[in-house]
């Protein structure tokens, strides 16, 4: 049967979703998304209150090339529909012992900033090079050919590759292997916050992170990233995609090894030809397909990335030190790790993600003032043994307290308007597992970093796109899994 004449539901309008339905009705399916909330974008939100736009989920670009590829295939082109411009520096990071350090991709600016620390600039450049070699190797297989089991892996890479991987390490082992310093080991490390999980658990391989920002440099989105959704809002909109907003999924429907449609909160039965879940593969096969234990337990290596405590203020003053994104540093990052990760506990030093977009839009705040998002790390849900609410505002009194001490003297004072969502509201929100994040967490010892396949191994017609699965999570990598997914689903339709 040709591809016009068969119809694909999309569950979810998160990037991932959105990607897979621009990428399978530009082959001529028919598509339509069903969200469960009033706006498309997933975690890509957005927040406007009191004269101060805050980013609610991604607030870092990278890789603006394979977002550019949805555009082009429609013989259109990126800039038409959103604006980005480069950010220097990169991060500045802040540690308890009153140093600064900028991230730059400009090599002389980046030797100077090492220099304050006390590493050798040669250690940093021989790190970016193992880095590098890294990215060209994951990039060739398991991100451009959307590679999903060990058969594909090893009929693409072969044995002879393998060892190039660094297997035997682990993330942090990778860094330490080139860089000295505390300072210089915990701000690479860090990168791991792309994937939300531990420099000390991740395989080595998650240095190829590096380049991406390195190589490839980091954006931001003029007027805030939630202009990524309204441009792609638009693309589908010009390809006729139908979307039906405040739609919730109740049920996918099957009959033996095949989907069949959805059930929406109405009570509707849509049928579909085609089902691609942008809701996680846990909760889609344990809420909306009702599968057995036995089948659940399966998929235990899939546990959840880190989730977060989102904390978005409205200053009614700047604060001249920090740049567009900000890190400060735990005294001891490798106990918060296993704080978060292993012991599954609120870290009582975690490190700290600012973001103060003012910095570089002043169309975010009012004249004067700053709007600053803030997300530390912390563990997903536990079912068995649930924080409260209450439990989790404590823990924001503690993050203000620590950002005072470390240089934003009085931030308290100076709060106009507050925002708080906590794993639960996140959970809530957007169906994520536990309130993650990021999807499935990266573990060399669990999961080898690898995600659920993005075809269902139940139901062929059944596939999967998000943070979830291979790929994994971070905007540009959900953007590339609904690409491959439809070059997957089109594979397989031509059988």
């Amino acid at each position: 049967m040709p591809a016009a004449q068969k119809s694909v539901i999309v569950i979810g309008a998160g990037l991932g979703g959105l990607s897979a339905a621009i990428s399978l009705a530009q082959e001529g399916y028919s598509v339509t998304i069903h969200e469960k909330n009033d706006k498309i974008g997933g975690k890509l939100n957005v927040l406007k209150e009191q004269g101060y736009t805050f980013d609610l989920g991604p607030s870092i670009l990278t890789l603006p090339a394979i977002f550019e590829r949805l555009f082009e295939r429609s013989g259109k082109k990126m800039s038409d529909y959103f604006t980005i411009r480069s950010l220097r520096p990169h991060w500045r990071n802040f540690f308890q012992d009153g140093k600064v350090v900028d991230l730059d991709p400009d090599p002389a600016v980046m030797a100077a900033e090492a220099r304050k620390v006390g590493e050798d600039p040669a250690n940093v450049e021989r790190f970016l090079k193992y880095s590098a070699d890294l990215y060209d190797l994951v990039s060739e297989g398991y991100f451009e050919q959307g590679l999903d089991t060990s058969k594909e892996f090893g009929n693409f890479y072969g044995p002879w590759k393998f060892p190039k991987f660094d297997l035997f390490r682990t993330m942090h082992g990778g860094v330490a292997r080139f860089l000295k310093t505390r300072h210089m080991r915990d701000i690479f490390d860090y990168f791991i916050k792309y994937v939300g999980s531990s420099a000390y658990r991740a395989p080595a391989f998650m240095n190829c992170m590096s380049t991406i920002q390195f190589r490839y440099d980091l954006w931001y989105v003029e007027g805030g990233l939630y202009n990524i959704a309204l441009g792609l809002k638009r693309l589908i909109e010009e390809l006729g995609i139908t979307v039906h907003l405040n739609s919730e999924i109740k049920e996918i429907r099957k009959e033996g090894e095949t989907v069949t449609g959805i059930v929406t909160a109405d009570g509707a039965f849509h049928a579909a030809d085609i089902l691609v879940s942008n809701v996680e593969v846990i909760p889609a096969y344990e809420k909306l397909l009702g599968e057995d234990k036995s089948f659940m337990k399966s998929l235990d290596r899939y546990e959840p990335a880190c989730s977060g405590l989102v904390l978005d203020l409205g200053l009614d003053i700047q604060y001249p030190q920090l740049a567009h994104h900000n890190f400060f540093f735990s005294e001891h990052q490798k106990e918060h790790f296993k704080t978060v990760f292993q012991k599954h506990q609120l870290p009582q030093d975690p490190t700290i993600y600012l973001v103060a977009a003012s910095k570089t839009d002043p169309t975010v705040a009012p004249a004067g003032c700053d709007c600053l998002k803030i997300l530390p790390h912390i563990p997903y849900i536990d079912d068995k043994h649930p924080l409260t609410r209450e439990d989790y505002l404590v823990f924001k009194d503690r993050i203000i307290d620590k950002l005072e001490r470390m240089g934003l003297t009085d931030l308290r004072k100076h709060i106009v308007y507050e925002h708080v969502w906590t794993p639960l509201d996140i959970r809530e929100r957007y169906n994520s597992n536990k309130g993650s994040i990021y999807g499935v967490v990266s573990d060399r010892f669990k999961n080898l970093a690898f995600k659920a396949p993005k075809q269902s191994t139940k139901y062929p017609n059944l596939f999967f796109v998000g943070g979830s699965v291979n790929p994994g999570g971070g905007m540009p990598m959900v953007i590339l899994c609904g690409q491959n997914v439809c070059k997957k689903i089109v594979a397989w339709d031509r059988k």
